[in-house]
């Protein structure tokens, strides 16, 4: 089904109008702080949340979060979700909608780190905020064998970065993570960013550019903690990474399941036709962002019950 087909294409034109001002922030037109409040406002009103969840803040190790509690929750799993936004922009709050559905679907408590961002906050700022966060929920109890960790877009990418910086660290690893649409190579050599650009309605190789620019400062684009497809990934929890066949990080994406799996990390990868990046958030609106995220949760599951007699 083509989303441009449909009633859910309305959505899509909400978000593309909401996500317009950050091109005037990226090149200093806007401030960011109120490109950033704009686009989440205007997202969180677009995506509602779905009923059968809670929301309340946190701190966590000083790193401000949302957390989203569905009515059920079993035992004390957890999902760690880390939102997209080139690292300069997005919020929790825009994820109300997808997080709501992967907490009722995991019956799990999602945790949304509001790591700071650049310009203000250049690499490597953002991931040391997501780690902080990440260490801080073995001191609020959580257990490895009840967790995994999610995220979309820089997220995605944080998926395995956060891994790596755990396993280097000595902090316990989750018992999987799901990357969707990952911005995994800053780069943007692959194919798919010259052959898909102007396909996908909501991002094009030349704002990536900008945002990793942004985002890197005076950092290479080849640093693995920035683009993970140039990183050692051995030891890591078992991953799935969902990318969409219009997206111009599609070639980033089947480079990083590779990586992954050169280097023997169980790899699931699935590529959907005609999706675009993070369809995902349109969960509840669009049948292949219900069945994608389904597939996710069913992923997560079977790695919870493979480890439910850890510990």
């Amino acid at each position: 089904m083509s989303v441009t087909d449909t009633a859910q294409n309305s959505k899509l034109k909400a978000w593309q109008a909401a996500a317009g001002p950050l091109g005037d922030a990226l090149l200093g037109r806007l401030d960011w702080a109120i490109a950033r409040k704009n686009y989440v406002d205007q997202m969180q009103a677009v995506l509602p949340a779905p009923d059968g969840v809670s929301f309340s803040s946190i701190d966590m190790d000083g790193v401000p979060a949302l957390v989203v509690i569905p009515d059920t929750v079993v035992g004390n799993r957890a999902l760690f979700y880390m939102h997209g936004g080139g690292y300069v922009h997005g919020g929790p709050g825009m994820y109300r909608a997808l997080a709501g559905y992967y907490a009722k679907g995991l019956s799990a408590t999602v945790y949304i780190p509001d790591y700071r961002q650049a310009p203000e906050f250049p690499f490597p700022t953002p991931i040391e905020d997501v780690f902080k966060a990440y260490r801080a929920l073995f001191a609020m109890g959580h257990r490895a064998h009840e967790l995994a960790i999610s995220g979309d877009s820089a997220g995605g990418a944080l998926v395995v970065t956060i891994m790596r910086w755990a396993k280097r660290a000595g902090v316990p690893l989750p018992v999987a993570g799901v990357a969707l649409s990952p911005w995994a190579d800053l780069t943007h050599s692959g194919l798919s960013a010259k052959s898909r650009d102007g396909l996908d309605p909501l991002v094009g190789t030349q704002v990536l550019n900008l945002l990793a620019r942004t985002f890197l400062g005076k950092e290479l684009a080849t640093h693995p903690d920035a683009s993970p497809v140039y990183a050692d990934v051995r030891g890591l929890a078992p991953v799935l990474i969902q990318m969409g066949e219009n997206e111009v990080m599609l070639d980033g994406g089947i480079a990083l399941a590779s990586r992954l799996a050169e280097q023997r990390v169980r790899t699931t990868l699935e590529v959907w036709p005609g999706m675009f990046h993070v369809w995902h958030s349109l969960v509840g609106h669009l049948p292949e962002a219900d069945e994608a995220l389904a597939n996710a949760v069913a992923f997560i599951l079977k790695e919870l019950d493979r480890n439910s007699q850890v510990g």
